[in-house]
């Protein structure tokens, strides 16, 4: 039962979740997120809120879990507000040394994300994930349409599988990038939507920074360089290619339900990463701007 009592309620449409959100009051005019679930998912969103509680304990900008429980509606979570815009609209629009500023923030957010462990006894991440790549690819080859050049995608798969191996597994925000990202009145980079979080290996958290990239080189530039303190290993970039090969493989049969202009999406987004990578041959995106001397602080 709700413990808050609130006095206006607003439909927030927009995100690829399930989740219903809305816009809350209370009697003070204090706004507050409510996300609502089917009841049927209890234990998942109640795992899902406890996790988010470890998360804001360490300090991440966010929208902070306060309360979670069952309603007539189902499984609810309130969470406090973010008033600001969404990065993925504003971030493109600003200077230079801001873009690359949030982003190198955004990658020091990842890393700290990343400090809370995965549960003892998952099974190991090479294993697990070849299974995927191997499904990912039938995906792919029963699907209707084809990338132009998808076959190097596959390639580099092949290839470099081995680079699984040994990767540990740590807890993911699951869908981390410049679209699950606001800027709050005050400046702040927050991060929102921790709805598809997951346990595996931390740098493939990177499989979706072409969004990042797409929207702004430097954000995503900003993003790796933060994560890794402005020193990013050749291995990094290596599997991240496996990843990225791996996500985008998948992402055109996912968009075909979805109609024309979302598939449209998803061609050109392959083309992007087939020029990025110089069709898989090189490991390191031309989007990449390399470490900058002074990293910018936001004023």
């Amino acid at each position: 039962m709700l413990q808050h009592r609130f006095i206006t309620k607003r439909l927030i449409d927009k995100g690829w979740s399930e989740d219903q959100k809305y816009c809350v009051t209370d009697e003070q005019g204090k706004k507050f997120l409510l996300r609502v679930s089917p009841i049927e998912q209890y234990d998942r969103k109640k795992s899902e809120y406890e996790l988010m509680c470890q998360v804001a304990a360490l300090g991440v900008p966010m929208c902070r879990p306060l309360e979670f429980g069952r309603s007539c509606e189902g499984v609810y979570s309130i969470q406090t507000w973010i008033d600001g815009v969404d990065a993925e609209e504003t971030i493109p629009s600003q200077t230079e040394e801001e873009q690359y500023a949030y982003g190198f923030e955004a990658g020091k957010i990842l890393k700290s994300i990343h400090t809370i462990p995965a549960p003892k006894g998952m099974e190991d991440w090479e294993i697990y994930f070849n299974r995927k790549l191997d499904r990912k690819i039938k995906m792919y080859e029963a699907c209707p349409i084809k990338y132009e050049n998808g076959q190097a995608f596959m390639d580099y798969i092949h290839a470099h599988r081995h680079l699984l191996s040994g990767r540990p597994r740590t807890y993911q925000h699951g869908d981390y990038h410049i679209g699950n990202m606001m800027i709050g009145n005050d400046k702040q980079l927050y991060i929102i939507d921790f709805n598809r979080n997951d346990f595996g290996d931390p740098w493939e958290e990177f499989n979706r920074i072409v969004w990042c990239a797409q929207a702004s080189p430097l954000f995503a530039t900003g993003m790796v360089n933060g994560y890794f303190d402005n020193h990013v290993p050749i291995a990094f970039w290596e599997l991240l290619a496996l990843y990225i090969s791996s996500n985008t493989l998948s992402s055109l049969p996912w968009a075909i339900p979805f109609g024309e202009s979302e598939i449209q999406v998803m061609i050109n987004q392959a083309k992007d990463v087939l020029r990025w990578y110089d069709h898989m041959t090189k490991p390191v995106p031309v989007w990449y701007k390399g470490v900058m001397a002074n990293p910018f602080e936001v004023s």
